[in-house]
C-alpha cells in the first residue's frame, strides 16, 4: 500500500510540475532519492524549455495581411533560390531588360545597358536560353547589341540551335537569331537543317523555326528544304539537295527516282504531319500541293478528309453555343482553345499556297465538308474579305457553293452589314463584283483566276487535262479570254441562278444601290469605288439586277445630277476628274439609256465647254457608242468639234474601255 501512495503522490508531482504548480521538494540525501530528483527535475527542465519554444513559434507566426504576404514572399524565394540555378542573375538580369526595353531610353543609355547584361550571361548562354525569363531578355539583347556581340551569341548557340527550336522558350530566341543572321550564318543554319525537316516539321514547336527559315529563304534554300520531304535519298545524301529543280515532277525526272517511292514516302511525311496539326505553316502547304501533282485519286482524298477538320478546329463556338464535346475537355485545354477561336483555315490565308490549299478542300470536299468550312467562318468574313487572299477564297465560295442559304446566312448577311466599307476598299469590293461580273479579268489578275481555277489533278473533272495555270482551258497568257469563264467545279446549280439568289433574294443588292445612291459623289471620284458603281449602273453581267430598274434608274438620276453640277473650287467636277471622266464614259458607251439621261441634262449645248482635258473622254464617249440613239442625239453638236479639231475621238480598233 505504501508503494501504492508513493506511486500516486509521484504522479500527482509530475501533473502539478507540467501545470506549472509543482512545489519545492526539500532537499535528501540519499543516492537513489537524489538521481530520481535528477531525473524528475531533466524531465521538467524539458517540458519548459519546450513551452518556451512554443511561445516563440507563436511569436513568429504571421498575423496580419501584410505579414502573410511578406512571409510567402520569403518562403517563395528560398523555394525559388533552391530550384533555380541562376536566379540572383536572373533577378539582376529583369531589371536591366526592363530598362533596354523602354521606349523612351536613349540609344547610347541602351547600348550600355545591353552590353552589361550580355557580360552577366557570358558562358551562361545555353541555361539561360530555357528560362521563360531570362530567355526574353536574351533575345532583347540580340536585337538591340552591337554586330560583333551578335555574332559571338550566335557562334556559341549554333551547335545548339536544333535542340533550342523544340524548346517552348528558346525557339523565339531562335527565330531572332535567324531574323538577325548574315547570309553567311543563314546559309550555315539552313545546311544544320539538313536530315531535320521532317522530324522538326512533326515536332509543334520545332515547325515554326523550320517554316520560318523556308519564308526568308531564296529559292534555291526553299527547295533545298523541300527536297528532304520527297524521299530518303534525298535526305540522306545533302549533294543531291543542291540540284536545281522548280517542282517535283522535275525532281524527280532529273533525278531518276520512283514515282511510287516517293509517294509512297512523301505520305508518310505528309500523314504525321497532319496526325500531329501543323498544317498552318506555308512549307506544309508547298509540300502537300507538290504532293497532289503525283497522288492518285485515294491518297488525295485521304488527305483532304484528314486536311478539312484541322482547318475548322479552331472554331469550337458557333451561334453562341458549345459544341458536345466541350465538357469533356480538361480545364486548362478547353480554356485555351476557348481563346483560340480563330479557325486555321483563316490563318493560312496569308498566302498563295494557303489559298489553294484552301480552295482544294472546297472544291473536292463532300457537301458536309463544304457546310462546315462555311460555318467556321462565322464571324471572320471581314477578316477574309480584306485580305489579299481570303477575299479570292470568299470568291469561291460564293462562285462553287450550291446550298445559297447557308452561304446567304453566312458570308452575304455579314457582308451587307459592312457594304460602304467594302466598296471602298481594293479587296473588300471583289466578293461584290464578282457577284456582278464574274470573273473579271478588270478585277481579277491572271494569278488570282489561276488559283480560283486550281484544282488537284487527280480529283479534277477532266482528270488532270486541266493544268494549274489554265483556266477552263484557257492558258494565263491570255488575259482577255479569261473573262466570262466559269470556275472549274462539282456544282450542279445554274451559275446566273445561283447569281441572282445571293444578290437579289438576300437583299445585298438593295443593300448596294442604296450605299451608292448614298455616296455617289464619292464613288465616282476614287478609283475603286467606280468600279462597284459602274457595274451597277449597268445592271451587272447577263442583267443579273434585272427586277431593280427602277432603283437602277434613280442611281442614273443621282450621277447625272452630280455631273450636272456647275464648276465649283470646292470639288473638282465629275467630269474633270480622271476617276470621274473614265467610269462616266465607259457607262455611256454601255448603257444607252444612262447615255440619253446624261446628255440632256448636262451636256447638251454645253459640249464645246467640255470637249477638251479629261472631260473629253466623256464627250467623245457618245460618238464611240454602239448605240445609234445615242450617236444621233449627239452627233449634231460634237461634228462640228471634230471637224474643228477641238475633239478628238480616238479609233474604235486601239480604244480600250
Amino acid at each position: 500500500m505504501a508503494g501504492g501512495g508513493d506511486l500516486q503522490s509521484a504522479k500527482k508531482r509530475k501533473r502539478e510540475h507540467a501545470e506549472g504548480k509543482a512545489k519545492p521538494r526539500p532537499h535528501v540525501k540519499g543516492g537513489g532519492d537524489g538521481a530520481k530528483r535528477k531525473k524528475h527535475s531533466a524531465a521538467g527542465g524539458y517540458a519548459a524549455d519546450g513551452g518556451a519554444g512554443e511561445a516563440v513559434a507563436r511569436k513568429k507566426t504571421p498575423v496580419t495581411p501584410k505579414e502573410k504576404r511578406l512571409a510567402a514572399k520569403e518562403m517563395s524565394e528560398a523555394r525559388k533560390m533552391k530550384r533555380k540555378q541562376h536566379y540572383s542573375l536572373e533577378k539582376e538580369l529583369t531589371k536591366l531588360w526592363e530598362k533596354m526595353r523602354c521606349h523612351d531610353v536613349s540609344k547610347e543609355e541602351r547600348s550600355k545597358v545591353v552590353s552589361e547584361a550580355i557580360k552577366k550571361m557570358d558562358g551562361k548562354y545555353l541555361d539561360i536560353a530555357t528560362s521563360h525569363i531570362t530567355a526574353r531578355v536574351l533575345q532583347t539583347c540580340v536585337k538591340w547589341c552591337s554586330q560583333s556581340e551578335r555574332d559571338a551569341i550566335f557562334n556559341v548557340l549554333h551547335p545548339h540551335l536544333l535542340d533550342l527550336s523544340r524548346k517552348k522558350y528558346a525557339v523565339f530566341l531562335v527565330k531572332k537569331l535567324v531574323e538577325l543572321a548574315s547570309k553567311k550564318q543563314f546559309a550555315s543554319f539552313i545546311s544544320s537543317l539538313h536530315g531535320r525537316v521532317a522530324k522538326l516539321l512533326h515536332h509543334t514547336i520545332g515547325a515554326a523555326v523550320v517554316d520560318y527559315a523556308f519564308q526568308r529563304g531564296t529559292k534555291r534554300q526553299k527547295r533545298q528544304l523541300l527536297l528532304e520531304l520527297y524521299s530518303t535519298e534525298l535526305q540522306l545524301f545533302q549533294d543531291l539537295t543542291l540540284q536545281s529543280s522548280c517542282c517535283l515532277i522535275d525532281t524527280i525526272s532529273k533525278l531518276g527516282l520512283q514515282i511510287s517511292s516517293v509517294l509512297q514516302y512523301m505520305t508518310i511525311v505528309i500523314h504525321k504531319i497532319l496526325e500531329k496539326g501543323t498544317v498552318e505553316y506555308s512549307i506544309v502547304h508547298t509540300a502537300i500541293l507538290e504532293y497532289f501533282t503525283i497522288a492518285d485519286k485515294t491518297s488525295a482524298s485521304d488527305v483532304i478528309c484528314q486536311l478539312t477538320p484541322l482547318l475548322t478546329q479552331g472554331a469550337l463556338i458557333i451561334d453562341g453555343d458549345e459544341p458536345s464535346n466541350a465538357l469533356e475537355l480538361p480545364k486548362k485545354t478547353k480554356a485555351k482553345k476557348k481563346r483560340s477561336k480563330e479557325p486555321l483555315i483563316i490563318r493560312i490565308m496569308q498566302t498563295r499556297e494557303g489559298l489553294k490549299l484552301g480552295i482544294s478542300c472546297l472544291k473536292h470536299g463532300s457537301a458536309k465538308d463544304r457546310k462546315k468550312i462555311i460555318k467556321s467562318l462565322k464571324g471572320h468574313i471581314m477578316k477574309l474579305a480584306l485580305s489579299d487572299f481570303g477575299c479570292l477564297f470568299l470568291i469561291c465560295i460564293i462562285s462553287i457553293v450550291d446550298d445559297t442559304k447557308l452561304v446567304s446566312k453566312i458570308v452575304i448577311q455579314e457582308l451587307a452589314k459592312h457594304i460602304k466599307q467594302l466598296i471602298f476598299d481594293k479587296n473588300g469590293r471583289r466578293p461584290l463584283l464578282q457577284l456582278l461580273h464574274p470573273l473579271c479579268s478588270r478585277y481579277l489578275s491572271p494569278d488570282d483566276l489561276a488559283c480560283l481555277n486550281y484544282n488537284v489533278p487527280s480529283l479534277s473533272p477532266t482528270e488532270g487535262d486541266t493544268s494549274e495555270n489554265e483556266v477552263d482551258g484557257v492558258p494565263d497568257e491570255d488575259p482577255n479570254g479569261l473573262e466570262g469563264m466559269q470556275i472549274v467545279s462539282e456544282s450542279k446549280k445554274d451559275p446566273l441562278q445561283r447569281r441572282h439568289e445571293l444578290l437579289v433574294k438576300s437583299k445585298l443588292a438593295e443593300a448596294l444601290i442604296q450605299s451608292c445612291l448614298e455616296n455617289v459623289g464619292e464613288l465616282l471620284r476614287t478609283n475603286f469605288g467606280k468600279e462597284v458603281l459602274y457595274e451597277i449602273a449597268v445592271g451587272g453581267k447577263d442583267n443579273v439586277l434585272e427586277g431593280l430598274t427602277d432603283r437602277i434608274h434613280m442611281l442614273h438620276d443621282a450621277i447625272v445630277s452630280d455631273a450636272a453640277q456647275p464648276k465649283t473650287e470646292d470639288i473638282e467636277h465629275a467630269f474633270e476628274n480622271f476617276f470621274s471622266s473614265r467610269v462616266i464614259r465607259r457607262m455611256i458607251i454601255d448603257c444607252p439609256a444612262f447615255a440619253v439621261i446624261l446628255w440632256r441634262k448636262a451636256l447638251e449645248g454645253k459640249c464645246n465647254i467640255w470637249a477638251e482635258g479629261h472631260s473629253s473622254k466623256v464627250v467623245a464617249g457618245f460618238l464611240e457608242s454602239p448605240s445609234k440613239e445615242v450617236k444621233d442625239l449627239a452627233k449634231p453638236e460634237l461634228q462640228p468639234l471634230v471637224d474643228a479639231g477641238i475633239l478628238k475621238v480616238p479609233d474604235p480598233k486601239v480604244v480600250q474601255k
